[in-house]
C-alpha cells in the first residue's frame, strides 16, 4: 500500500508520462499531483477532469442494471477507467474505490508518441489499487 505521493511518483515513471494528479471529483480539488498539468493550470486541469468524472458518475447511462452490480466498495458506480483521446495526448481517469462513497480517481496525462495506453491503464489500475488514503 502505498501514500499519494508515492503513488504519482509511480506512475510518473511510466513512458510518455507527462503529469498526473489525484483529484476529488466532488469539488474538483486536486489532492496531489505531479509533473505537468495540462495547458499549465493545476487547478483548472483538476476542476475540469472532475466534472467529466461527475458526469459520467452521476448519469445513469455508463451504471450496468443494479442486479449486475457487485456488493462491496466502489459497488454504487460500475465506472472503473475513463480515456479521453486527443491527436496528440491520452488522459487516463482511473476511479479509486477508497469505500463505498470514494470520490477521488487519478488523473494520468500521457503523450501519444511516447506512452502506451494499454500499459498506463495497468498501471493505474494497480496504483489506485494500492493508493491508501489518510
Amino acid at each position: 500500500m502505498s501514500g499519494i505521493d508515492v503513488c504519482l511518483y509511480e506512475v510518473m515513471a511510466l513512458p510518455g508520462a507527462r503529469g498526473a494528479a489525484l483529484v476529488d471529483w466532488t469539488c474538483g480539488l486536486a489532492l496531489g499531483s505531479a509533473g505537468e498539468p495540462p495547458r499549465g493550470e493545476p487547478e483548472s486541469a483538476a476542476v475540469e477532469a472532475a466534472e467529466l468524472a461527475r458526469l459520467s458518475v452521476e448519469y445513469g447511462t455508463f451504471r450496468p442494471p443494479d442486479d449486475e452490480v457487485p456488493p462491496g466498495p466502489g459497488a454504487h458506480g460500475a465506472v472503473e477507467d475513463l480515456i479521453v483521446t486527443t491527436r496528440t495526448a491520452y488522459h487516463l481517469l482511473r476511479f479509486v474505490e477508497a469505500g463505498h462513497e470514494s470520490s477521488v480517481f487519478l488523473h494520468l496525462w500521457l503523450d501519444r508518441d511516447a506512452g502506451n495506453l494499454a500499459v498506463a491503464r495497468l498501471c493505474l489500475k494497480d496504483a489506485a489499487r494500492r493508493l491508501v488514503l489518510e
